[in-house]
């Protein structure tokens, strides 16, 4: 397989295979014959924050309700006029195991308005979306909202399966001499915590981990993930500072200030990151805090609908949801390359190819996993000895990519950033003119997703 080499552009790092050339690019829309045609309105997000900060205090349905409310204020849709609800969410608060329900209820949807909740790790928002787009594809429904949220400030610690046993069978006895027997029984070492972690339950694995493994088998050096961190650091600042994240409505916290950016962009110095130890694999790994995404409180959520019924309530449109995959490979060895499976599928789906997007964005769960993914998208090799295809995709090019920041500097809630995704790639389409974006991310089980966003037509 062997590395790419690289060249220089604006200071940048680029895939030679990816420096700037004429681009080709079609004009044809994406629509389908009998097929609805369906649109995204507008899409909202509280401001991502950094966990045990601002949102510390506050349940997941809070999130939810004050992107539900955002929404709701930017659209100016009537809440009766919402057929359907649909919320994604990683981490269960088990109160509110249905947040999609709770928090539609706390914003003051109908009551009559069915709301459900989807997992399916970093691209359950995705998976939200994409239920909502089936939703009204099919007919039964014409105006969806869709979202998520996560709240990584306060996630479920539990007993150890012992105690936990020992208390149901304590509330099921009967008699004094049933509770004294099964007190007996009760060791000390019962009161462990079971703790969560970022996981696969499968390889027992964390995800840095994998992506230190990931980083190594494709030669991913360290210099060249912080590189790419402070790329999306430096250019988060810069949307942040211009006004560009126009997705993010401010949340007043109760008893707290209302918040109006995200926190955690922090432009540094390749010096300052070269300083900082391994994370995951120690004392060699690459994968360090710097370049990986953090752990982040957050929620997004987004208006879909028919477009017929959006033209006739008088809606501005952003954009189209066009055609979409999800793929799924080995949780173990290739836990981290949804992208690159995802891709080449989406795009021989939608009848285009590598050149004819515009806004590429995917989501940045480490540096060393994106960089990973372009090479193996830049790889003929690959391709055909792991993907059964004869010719690589090509690797996207990165004056196209990301270029408002991503997941690794405006944080990764990760219930909600599909959406942040699609809006993300929907304005800058709008922003910069073109017209087809495509959304791409990996996720945990080894699956990952993608979608081509086409812009709503001026």
């Amino acid at each position: 397989m062997g590395p790419p080499i690289f060249c220089k552009t604006s200071e940048l790092f680029l895939p030679a295979t990816s420096c700037p050339a004429a681009q080709t690019k079609s004009k044809k829309t994406l629509a389908k014959p009998n097929i609805r045609n369906i649109v995204v309105v507008d899409g909202v997000r509280i401001p991502f924050l950094q966990s045990g900060t601002s949102y510390k205090d506050l349940m997941p349905h809070d999130l939810a309700r004050a992107a539900f409310s955002g929404l709701l204020h930017r659209t100016n849709v009537s809440k009766d006029v919402v057929d359907y609800i649909i919320f994604g969410t990683v981490i269960q608060e088990v109160k509110t195991s249905n947040v999609a329900r709770e928090a539609a209820l706390g914003a003051g949807f109908s009551d009559k308005t069915p709301a459900h909740t989807v997992t399916m790790a970093c691209i359950s928002a995705n998976q939200a979306m994409i239920t909502g787009v089936g939703l009204i594809a099919s007919g039964q429904c014409d105006v969806v909202v869709a979202g998520g949220v996560e709240l990584m400030s306060d996630v479920p610690i539990r007993h150890s399966r012992k105690i936990r046993k020992m208390m149901l069978d304590l509330n099921k006895a009967k008699t004094l001499g049933q509770r004294l027997s099964l007190l007996s029984k009760f060791r000390l070492n019962f009161l462990s915590p079971e703790l969560p972690a970022v996981a696969e339950f499968s390889t027992s694995e964390t995800m840095g981990h994998s992506a230190d493994r990931l980083a190594a088998a494709f030669a991913v050096s360290r210099a060249d993930q912080d590189e790419y961190a402070l790329r999306s650091h430096s250019l988060a600042k810069k949307a942040q500072d211009e006004g560009l994240l126009s997705d993010i409505v401010p949340f007043k916290v109760p008893g707290k200030d209302t918040v109006t950016k995200d926190n955690d962009i922090r432009p540094s110095s390749l010096e300052q990151m070269a300083k900082l130890k391994p994370a995951f694999i120690k004392p060699y790994g690459t994968v360090t805090t710097a370049n990986s995404s953090f752990l982040t409180d957050g929620a997004s959520a987004m208006l879909i609908m028919a477009e017929e019924k959006a033209l006739a309530m008088g809606y501005k449109l952003k954009a189209y949801l066009r055609d979409f995959v999800y793929v799924s490979q080995d949780p173990k060895d290739q836990l981290l390359l949804g992208p690159t499976y995802a891709t080449p599928k989406v795009l021989e789906k939608a009848g285009l190819t590598l050149n004819d997007i515009d806004a590429f964005e995917f989501h940045e769960a480490f540096s060393g996993q994106i960089l990973a993914n372009f090479k193996a998208m830049d790889s003929d090799w690959f391709a055909q000895n792991y993907m059964g295809r004869k010719t690589k995709v090509g690797s996207p090019p990165l004056e196209k990519f990301n270029n408002w920041g991503g997941s690794l500097s405006l944080g990764h809630p990760f219930g909600a950033t599909g959406c942040r995704l699609v809006m993300a790639g929907a304005n800058r389409l709008r922003k910069e003119g073109g017209q087809y974006g495509l959304v791409a991310a990996c996720a945990a089980g080894g699956q990952g997703h993608a979608m081509i966003v086409e812009a709503y037509p001026k």
